[in-house]
């Protein structure tokens, strides 16, 4: 049966109840955890190799991260990028890459065919083990680099968004664009990739996912040939910890016709207590699209903004809690007082019974579509390796969620999100009035 019709069959039959296939979990004789989930349903396998090496690891160096990532399959042993692609087409993979804030990600996707698995794992092991960074491959990519970020320096959505993770982080390793900066990335080498890549891609700052019609037996065999040529290294040292900030207003601007608002603060690890109460709590904050309450009264009740929205970012260390809107210039002051209002109120009135109930319903009700492909799944996989959940997370996480409580909801939002340290970040023209309560103000230009 497909994934998918699966999941949603499952749902209909018990709302409160997902199973998911068991994990497995082992670790390489490198050193390299691995996660395993055997799915029979389609002839596919599904491998996610996760290091601990974003952009939180750039070091002063913004983009390093990003970099060093995308130049992996642009040459490796003694194929050069063209061939790599060939070969990959020859047998159908479909290899990906992507670097982040706490990690970096080589994908692929095969037949589960065992000599088309073969090739496909062969190469990504290849990919992993011994990239060359050629230099022109490297001039490349960091000139592209380049031009994206003159971009985004123009786009008041990237403006307000760097802003803001620099605001609320500081000089915590998370403040560093992933993007890198102008002159980061002018001063960037080659050796510094070749640096970079031998200090963090080792097997033990690894976390394998697997996912597929194989066995155990063949998922530890595949896990040795991707790690197996990797130095055992050491993992990433821990990253310090997020100290909470002093409230001020960030004006920048813009010659734009709208104002781009973000207000917000470090909120939650993947690993917090509060995990799940904050998570339900932002489902009626500002989580749950044209219903939640943000959206409700900036948007539909006043027609203040295209968009309102509250999420938690949760991450190794404490990831952003951030509100955004968008509007026009003329409405940005009175939009923001109404966010700020419908927060306050939120906090000293706090979550109904009857807002909870929805919140739970809509969240659990969705869950099994977030499983419904073999990829996803191997995501999640990923994501638990990566930050240690326990291995029943997938199973047991609607029943999580319905055990929450009012008293847990709104004791968690008033412990942890708090008005008067929030940073708020307008991006919008010079012509834009005063806000209110900003007496702690920047502008830049």
């Amino acid at each position: 049966m497909n994934r998918l019709l699966f999941g949603v069959l499952l749902l209909l039959l018990s709302p409160h109840v997902f199973a998911v296939p068991a994990i497995q979990q082992w670790t390489t004789n490198k050193g390299a955890l691995v996660s395993f989930t055997q799915a029979t349903e389609i002839p596919i396998v599904d491998v996610r190799v996760v290091f601990d090496a974003g952009a939180a690891r750039d070091d002063g160096k913004a983009g390093l991260a990003a970099l060093t990532n995308s130049l992996l399959s642009e040459g490796a042993g003694q194929l050069n990028a063209d061939q790599i692609a060939e070969r990959l087409d020859d047998v159908g993979a479909q290899l990906g890459s992507s670097s982040h804030r706490d990690m970096a990600v080589l994908s692929v996707r095969s037949l589960s065919d065992e000599k088309v698995l073969r090739e496909a794992i062969g190469l990504t092991s290849l990919i992993l083990s011994s990239p060359t960074f050629p230099e022109r491959s490297f001039e490349r990519k960091r000139k592209s680099m380049l031009v994206g970020l003159r971009a985004s320096l123009q786009n008041p959505a990237s403006i307000a968004e760097k802003a803001f993770m620099k605001a609320i982080y500081g000089s915590h390793p998370y403040a560093s664009p992933p993007d890198g900066t102008v002159e980061s990335l002018n001063a960037m080498s080659v050796d510094d990739v070749r640096q970079y890549y031998k200090k963090y891609y080792v097997a033990s700052n690894a976390v394998i996912a697997i996912v597929g019609d194989i066995s155990r037996n063949k998922a530890e065999a595949l896990a040795e040939v991707l790690t197996g040529s990797l130095p055992a290294g050491e993992k990433a040292p821990a990253l310090p910890g997020v100290e909470m900030i002093e409230g001020k207003m960030v004006r920048i601007n813009h010659p734009s016709t709208q104002a781009h608002i973000w207000v917000g603060q470090p909120g939650m690890t993947r690993t917090d207590a509060d995990y799940y109460a904050l998570y339900v709590g932002n489902h009626t904050l500002g989580g749950s699209g044209l219903v939640s309450l943000l959206s409700d009264e900036v948007r539909e009740k006043r027609g203040l903004a295209y968009s309102a929205y509250s999420y938690f970012s949760p991450m190794r260390m404490a990831g952003p809690f951030q509100m955004t809107l968008q509007t026009k210039s003329d409405y940005a002051v009175k939009a923001l007082d109404v966010m700020r209002e419908t927060t306050k109120n939120y906090l000293e009135g706090g979550i109904t019974q009857e807002q909870l109930t929805a919140s739970r319903q809509n969240i659990t009700g969705g869950f099994a579509l977030r499983l419904d492909s073999n990829k996803k799944l191997a995501e999640y996989l990923a994501m638990i390796g990566f930050y240690g959940l326990p291995l029943d997370y997938l199973n047991n996480f609607n029943s999580r969620i319905e055990a929450v409580t009012v008293e847990d909801v709104n004791d968690a939002f008033r412990r942890r999100v708090t008005p008067d340290k929030m940073v708020t970040i307008i991006v919008g023209p010079d012509t834009l009035p005063v806000a209110a309560n900003s007496d702690n103000q920047e502008v830049t230009n």
